[in-house]
This record gives structure tokens, C-alpha cells and sequence, in this order.
């Protein structure tokens, strides 16, 4: 009898076993279609942000353009030379005031970006699953040898 106890322990143990590794193949399964998952939508967002940014900068060189091309026009009606002189600094301002804006909108975009990165040290569950395993594993020849 002590024999068949021994043997239907080893069978329990085994069968325990077989569980857990099947769980923890299921979990990693479901860890990497979760990555993936949140990958596609990174990538998207990022896109999103991309797109987001291209408009607002062409948005931004369109209203400079204008707004250069009026103050030419002014400054051409009332007589003055556009590109010499206090008009030329007008429009070197203006286009220093634009460039600034945009550094700043480039730095707002890289801070979006950098916002949505995943860590490199969020677990994915491949390795805890498989230390997890290791140490039931463990557990279970422990009682067996006691």
C-alpha cells in the first residue's frame, strides 16, 4: 500500500506539474499577444502625434508666409525697401519668432512620444512564469524527498 501512496503522489505531483507549465504557456501566450497589442497601438499614437505635428508645422509656415508677405506689402506701400534696413530686421524677426515656436513645438512632440514608450523593465511574464514553475517544481520534489 505504501507503495501505491508513493505512486499516486508521484502521478499527482506530475499531473500538478503538467498544469502549471500548460498555465504558464497560456500566460506567455497571452503576455506576447498583449505586447503586441500594445505595440500596434504605440505605433499608432506615434503616428497620430506624427501626423498631428506635420499639420501644425505646415499650418505654422503658412501663417508665416502670410503674415511676411503682408508686412512686405506695408512696408512697400508706405515706400520702404522690404528687405534693407528696419524692414529686413521686421521680417528676420519674424521668421526667428517663428523658428522659435516650432523648436518648442519639436520638443513638446519628443516629450509626447517619449510619454507612450513602454519600459524595458516592465515584465512580460516569460521569465516570471517560468521561475514561477521552477519553484512549485522545487516544492514538489522537497515533499516528495520528505
Amino acid at each position: 500500500m505504501a507503495a501505491l501512496a508513493s505512486i499516486a503522489t508521484v502521478v499527482g505531483a506530475g499531473a500538478s506539474v503538467y498544469g502549471q507549465v500548460r498555465q504558464a504557456q497560456t500566460a506567455k501566450q497571452m503576455n506576447r499577444a498583449q505586447v503586441a497589442v500594445d505595440r500596434q497601438q504605440e505605433v499608432a499614437r506615434q503616428q497620430a502625434l506624427l501626423a498631428q505635428q506635420q499639420q501644425e508645422r505646415q499650418a505654422r509656415a503658412q501663417a508665416l508666409g502670410r503674415t511676411i508677405a503682408a508686412t512686405r506689402a506695408r512696408l512697400a506701400a508706405s515706400g520702404q525697401s522690404a528687405d534693407a534696413g528696419s524692414a529686413g530686421a521686421v521680417t528676420a524677426g519674424l521668421k526667428g519668432d517663428a523658428a522659435a515656436a516650432q523648436g518648442a513645438e519639436d520638443a513638446v512632440y519628443g516629450a509626447r512620444l517619449a510619454q507612450g514608450r513602454a519600459s524595458l523593465l516592465a515584465p512580460d511574464g516569460t521569465l516570471t512564469a517560468l521561475l514561477r514553475s521552477g519553484r512549485t517544481l522545487g516544492g514538489i520534489a522537497r515533499s516528495l524527498l520528505d
